[in-house]
């Protein structure tokens, strides 16, 4: 007997762009909610040319389009017409859920400011994400996930080697984890209204996504901690938290205990180093990192990475090989537990990735395609009461384009 998706029936109003905001609409149409994303009019959400933007892999299909806005319905609307007043409203009422993550001020310009659209739909979730917040100096800021997530929550500064100036991290990360935090706050507000039937206002930024990801090194600032140095390989905080290099040029991540100590030892050919008092206990590890990393980065350099996976597994001490991006995305491991799925509907784009939220016996919905540029207008304007006449009146104000574009590529 088939099981009902956990969110058949909740209705979401995507009215975001780019990553995080939509990313969390994602998140609930893999578990089965009807979700309207609206676009722009022209080129639609910048998303869909994100793919072509440097250093974003070259490749013939919108994988990143898909991987953000798939199992959605897509709409354009000019929100900037008055006619398209009318729209907006009649999908609020329709939602349960209206995601935004336009400017304060932008907003409520747009009809899409938390009271207007709660006036509308008392009992809808409202759920937006800023790049700084919503008070202080900085939240009018506009911010992205390299500039508010990364740079300013001292994630970046931190993420780097001793000497080194600070590098570029991998974009949009910081979007796709402020994701989960919009969709938490959403998922946590639609429990308080079956409880209440209240609705509410939700969200997060930016900003505190990143503060939270780097929160051990803020924490401990905050308790006014003494900071390590920034890692330098060669005498770390902690050699038995470092990545090491092997003989094939194969580089992979130690990360063990001193618990572990004893079965290391043997794993690296020198159980003698039990005796060692300079490594009786982790102040003598700290101390004499510099002797301690030298060993282990001789030793592991001098079998492949095949001889060390065979004689650390054996001992048990906790490892993983540094694996590119293209490694990954051939790592059994991922299909095996579903955190790559098939993709229906694309030439050339035969699987992407599954939020990671699981409900275990659950199915998600299979993913399908994003939606083409207002592929969907004429069939939600339907189902919100629009007859033929009202959407002919709606495309001669501006309110919606003509007949849907195709997207800019499949």
């Amino acid at each position: 007997m088939a099981t009902e998706s956990v969110f058949a029936g909740l209705k979401v109003l995507d009215a975001s762009s780019f990553i995080a905001g939509p990313a969390a609409a994602t998140m609930l149409s893999d578990f089965g909610a009807d979700v309207i994303k609206v676009e722009p009019p022209g080129k639609g959400d910048p998303q869909r040319g994100l793919s072509s933007v440097p250093p974003s892999p070259r490749a013939q299909a919108n994988y990143a389009w898909h991987l953000t806005n798939r199992n959605k319905r897509g709409m354009v609307i000019n929100l900037k017409s008055p006619a398209a007043t009318e729209i907006l409203k009649r999908l609020v009422e329709w939602a349960d859920v209206v995601i935004t993550n336009f400017p304060h001020g932008t907003r409520e310009k747009l009809h899409l400011g938390y009271d207007e659209v709660s006036a509308w739909n008392p009992q809808v979730v409202y759920a937006d994400i800023t790049g700084f917040g919503d008070a202080g100096p900085d939240a009018g800021q506009p911010g992205f996930d390299l500039t508010a997530y990364w740079s300013r929550s001292g994630l970046l500064a931190s993420t780097r080697d001793a000497g080194a100036p600070p590098t570029m991290p991998v974009w949009g990360s910081g979007d796709y984890m402020s994701a989960i935090a919009v969709y938490a706050a959403i998922v946590t507000a639609l429990y308080r209204r079956e409880r209440t039937g209240q609705g509410a206002s939700v969200g997060t930024s930016l900003l505190a996504a990143g503060v939270w990801s780097t929160g051990t090194l803020v924490a401990g600032a905050l308790a006014d901690g003494t900071p390590f140095q920034l890692h330098d390989h060669k005498a770390p905080a902690n050699p038995l938290t470092n990545p090491y290099q092997c003989a094939d040029d194969v580089w992979f991540m130690l990360v063990t205990s001193a618990s572990r100590w004893p079965g290391l030892t043997r794993a690296i050919g020198h159980p003698e180093l039990l005796e060692d008092p300079r490594y009786a206990d982790i102040e003598g590890f700290v101390e004499n990192s510099a002797a301690l990393a030298e060993l282990l980065d001789t030793e592991f350099r001098s079998q492949p990475f095949a001889y060390w996976k065979e004689a650390l597994d054996r001992e048990r001490v906790t490892y993983s090989l540094i694996q590119t991006p293209e490694q990954t995305a051939r790592d059994p491991q991922l299909r095996v537990n579903d955190i790559v799925v098939p993709l229906e509907g694309v030439t050339g784009l035969e699987y992407t990735i599954s939020s990671p939220v699981t409900l275990r016996g659950v199915p998600k919905v299979p993913a399908k395609r994003a939606p083409d540029l207002g592929e969907h207008n004429h069939e939600v304007l339907a189902q919100l009461g629009f007859d033929p006449a009202a959407i002919a009146e709606l495309r001669a104000q501006g309110a919606i384009p003509g007949p849907p574009e195709a997207a800019d590529s499949p």
